[in-house]
Parts: structure tokens; sequence; C-alpha cells
């Protein structure tokens, strides 16, 4: 998977978790918190549907790595 399609795919997780996101404005570098509502609850949600999609299980002491789209691509890059 690459770049490009491994943060498309986040992003068409991340509005399924939170319909009122629009992915077009995200903004990669900023934390998911700082731009729109997102909290606990919602990185549990989000981590659990990174696993069911990706395969890929996040540890709660690294959901931090999950804050924003970049933060996401360098940590499920490698895994995917």
């Amino acid at each position: 998977m690459t770049r490009e399609e491994l943060a498309r795919r986040i992003l068409e997780l991340l509005t399924e978790i939170a319909p009122d996101v629009d992915a077009a404005s995200v903004i990669p570098g900023i934390d998911f918190r700082d731009q729109f509502d997102f909290d606990s609850m919602d990185t549990l949600n989000f981590a659990i549907a990174l696993n069911r999609e990706l395969g890929v299980e996040v540890p709660e002491a690294e959901y931090a790595r999950l804050a924003s789209l970049d933060k996401c691509v360098e940590y499920l890059l490698p895994k995917t």
C-alpha cells in the first residue's frame, strides 16, 4: 500500500467514525482533536476500525501516534 492509498483509507475510516468531518478539510500535520471534536471514545473507535480494516492492532499506549493524519501514516505504513 502506498502512502497516498493509506492516507486516503485513513480519511475514509475517520469520516466513518466522525461523520461530521470533511475529509477534504483535514490538515495532515494538525492533531484531529485540534481540528474538530474528536474525543477519547472517537480515538478508541478509530483504532478499532484501523484494526478491522488494515489488520493493525494499535495498543492503547500508542493511541497518541494516531493523533493526526501524518502521524497515522507514519505509524501504520510500515505495518501494512
